[in-house]
């Protein structure tokens, strides 16, 4: 199975195919897909021009959602370089039980569906890799009680009972599923009332 930079080198190949190439970039997506596949393939598509049923897109809009998505995935790789050396000092210092935001981390380990968007139409505008550093800072500096990526603070609980189960907080605005260690208790238990029970915003802070 070719690994990502292997599809990467296979989208840039001025020789292969345009078709090949559009193939290429989506299976990039199986292996680094921050909104998960589709929500991800949707966002490169808007921000390059690029129509999704297209199977010979623009090789230079290809190459520049290729940039994007390669950009966003060294942001991660670094997050993920940094948070592996400090879980083994802190083996080393004896603290073997991981805490909530190293149980959050495990399930995105290769940044797939890291900011995963319930609904594949709707997420962040912004770059990628700049979608990634909100994310990574907030989860530095502690739980807030708005979204990390659009500051938003229109948080909903969900679930979803497809293939993949999943329940959690999301953001009304941009549209991703925020990582509970980035949100105060408070906010959290907001979230699950269900719409006409929630105080208002301000209020909740």
């Amino acid at each position: 199975m070719a690994g990502f930079r292997s599809l990467a080198r296979q989208v840039r190949d001025p020789r292969g195919d345009l078709a090949l190439r559009r193939y290429s970039l989506r299976k990039c997506l199986e292996r680094f897909a921050p909104y998960g596949h589709r929500a991800t393939w949707d966002h490169l598509c808007a921000r390059h021009g690029i129509d999704p049923e297209d199977r010979e897109p623009d090789p230079v809009r290809l190459l520049r959602a290729l940039d994007e998505l390669e950009e966003a995935r060294a942001v991660w790789l670094a997050y993920e370089a940094g948070f592996a050396e400090r879980r083994r000092r802190e083996k080393h210092a004896g603290l073997r039980r991981p805490g909530a935001f190293d149980d959050w981390h495990r399930r995105t380990w290769g940044g797939h569906g890291v900011a995963r968007c319930t609904d594949p139409g709707v997420h962040p505008t912004e770059p990628l890799a700049e979608v990634l550093r909100r994310l990574i800072a907030a989860l530095g500096s502690g739980p807030g009680s708005a979204c990390p990526v659009c500051a938003g603070t229109g948080i909903e609980w969900r679930q979803e009972r497809g293939e993949e189960p999943w329940a959690g907080p999301v953001c009304t605005g941009c549209g991703i599923a925020v990582p509970q260690p980035a949100l105060t208790d408070r906010t959290l238990a907001r979230a699950r009332l269900p719409r006409h029970r929630r105080p208002a915003a301000a209020a909740a802070a």
